[in-house]
Parts: C-alpha cells; structure tokens; sequence
C-alpha cells in the first residue's frame, strides 16, 4: 500500500528501527506511511530520507551555527513535556505561514497519556529563556527527528537547523547508525532545509527498488507522481488513437487509509488513475492504473464505499465517490497492450 497507519500498543527499539528503515514515520502516538502528498490542491511524491551517522562530519553551516548561538545553553534530556514549552510552540505557530498542529500535546500524544516512543527533547535557553526545542525518538540503532520549534524572535539564529544538528551530534555520540528526519517533497520548497543537512551522507528511499540509495544518484527526472503520470498520458493518447473513451483523474482521496476512522479499510490509494468507463456507485467501475514499484499498468475493478459530499467532481480532480479496490484484473508493462485489452472491453464480461 502507498498510504496506511498503525496504532500500536508498544514499540520496542528494533521495531522502530525496522519501521523507519522502510519509509514509515511518527504522526502522534501512531505511526504511519505515505509515498504521496497535497498542498493546496497539488499532489507531491514523498521521498523518505536518512543520515548515515557512521561518515557523518559537522558541516561548516554546521560550524557556523555553533559560533553564532555559543552563548546559549543546551540541554538534552529524555522528553519532560511542559508548559513553557507548550507556549512556546503556539508562539512559533502563529508566527509560520504553513499548517501546523493545533498544540504541541496533540502533535506528541494525540491529546492522550500514553507514549509508546523514546523520546528525547533538546531545548536551547537564553539565560533563563526557553527560545527552541526540538523532539526526537531513539530506537536500538537508529532515531528519527520529530519537530522542532523556535522563539521568532531569535529567527536569524537559524534555531531550527541547529536544533536538528544537536540532534545528529547526540545520536551519533551514541553511536547510533542512521538519522531519519523524515520526507521531503520534490517541488514544494517547505521540507528542502533537510538535504542541506548533510549532503556527503543523506541517503533517500528508492521506491522503484525499496533500497536506500545515496542522495548523490537522486534526480528529479524520477520523482515517483510524475512517472505515473507521464505513463498514463501515453496510454491516454494510445486510447484516444483507437477512440476509446476514458477519463484521466487525479484522486482527492489517495491518502484516506491514514484518518483514524477509515484505517483498516485498505482502501484504492493511487494518486492518479484512469476511468475506462462512467463510475457507477451500484456496481464496480473499470479504472487503470500505473504502479511504479513493479513497473506495471494494472487494470482493476473499483467500488464506492461510500458518496462524498462532493456534489461533483472539480477539473481533473475525483471526489464524488470514497474508492476501493475489489479485484485486479490484467497487467502489462505495455501501453499499447493495455489500451488494446481495454478496447476489446473483456471488463463488461466479468
């Protein structure tokens, strides 16, 4: 599945490890994945990164960050959630132009008591003054960057790097392997600071392959969304050459599996998809698909689990209808194949 999300009732250090090591992340005391995003009504690949802590050398913006706030004072301790830190955060919230939690308990616990993580806090102070902390979970060999957040005040002390960069110093004294702070999103600016943090050791999760791979052999040219796109499309102009009608969508709701009260449905969580012929809310509806992970088109029956309050669908965005997959159909790395099979329209004998 691309999206889905667990809730597990405790977490031992290796089984973090594990989850993080396959592109899974924190999301309160959940724990979750996802290859796709939206912002603002545009869909982005989620690209999963790490820090291999065994080359890891400071940076000079490293360096540089460590010269410029010397006069602070830092503390790293297991999580002692409180107040002042809480008042903070809210401060930093108001202050961002991006969405954010609506308070930092609900961010760490979900509003609840129990923390199923290990988790570290690291705060820095002006004298007496909380000015940032960050937040970060430790498995067996491996720990993973939760938040951070500063006093806007101290904007130009750049706070936020250079809370994450006591972080990688406190895992790697450790002796920890690997860092994950988590995902960034090809062309949408917000997350790009993490790919500056450690150029010479950042690696990123390869969802063709399900290896990680040096962030050095990453490019653009395969961002996961895009490749499914550009597939569809040249197996949308090979069903226009026949005359064979079909719609190209992007879906709203590719990532639902991750609300709590829709986890466990498994359901349809492509981002982009096509419909062979009109949706029927009564009966399955034909839909194509591309599947970057084994290269693959797949033809697949659809049902409604349920109508949206969507009153119709906007330009090429779906979202009348709450989608699940019933049964797959036929595959094929070919365009032209799979625009041949669903023009003899087998799917109506099914």
């Amino acid at each position: 599945m691309f999206a889905k999300l667990n809730f597990p009732d405790s977490l031992h250090p290796e089984e973090l490890d594990d989850y993080l090591a396959n592109g899974w992340f924190r999301m309160g005391q959940t724990i979750f994945t996802t290859n796709f995003l939206k912002f603002s009504g545009i869909i982005y690949s989620a690209i999963w990164l790490r820090i291999d802590l065994s080359t890891f050398e400071k940076t000079k913006t490293q360096q540089k960050l460590e010269k410029l706030n010397a006069g602070f004072k830092v503390v790293i301790q297991p999580i002692q959630f409180n107040e002042k830190q809480e008042i903070l955060f809210q401060k930093y919230r108001n202050h961002i132009s991006f969405d954010a939690s609506p308070s930092l308990e609900n961010l760490l616990f979900n509003n609840g008591q129990n923390d199923i993580f290990n988790t570290y806090e690291v705060s820095v102070y002006d004298q007496e003054k909380l000015i940032a902390t960050g937040f970060f979970d430790l498995g067996d060999n491996t720990s993973a960057g939760i938040t951070c957040f500063y006093d806007p005040d101290y904007k130009k002390h750049s706070l936020g790097k250079f809370l994450m960069y006591q972080k990688i110093d406190f895992c790697r004294n450790l002796g920890m392997h690997y860092f994950y702070p988590g995902y960034f999103a090809p062309g949408y600016p917000l997350f790009d600071y993490k790919l500056d943090l450690a150029k010479n050791n950042l690696e990123y999760l390869d969802i063709h392959t399900n290896n990680w791979l040096s962030f050095k052999h990453y490019s653009n040219e395969n961002i996961p969304f895009l490749i499914m796109t550009e597939k569809l499309k040249t197996l949308s102009e090979q069903l226009n050459e026949i005359g064979f009608e079909h719609t190209f969508f992007k879906y709203d709701y590719f990532d639902a599996d991750l609300m709590t009260n829709l986890n466990g449905l498994n359901l349809f969580d492509f981002p982009i998809f096509i419909f062979c012929f009109e949706v029927d809310e009564n009966n399955p509806s034909p839909i194509i698909v591309y599947d970057i992970r084994d290269q693959q088109y797949h033809l697949l029956l659809s049902t409604s689990v349920f109508r949206t309050y969507a009153d119709q669908n906007q330009g090429d965005h779906y979202s009348t209808n709450l989608l699940k997959t019933i049964k797959y159909l036929y595959s094929s790395a070919s365009a032209n194949i799979m625009a041949n099979v669903v023009s003899m329209s087998l799917i109506k004998t099914v």
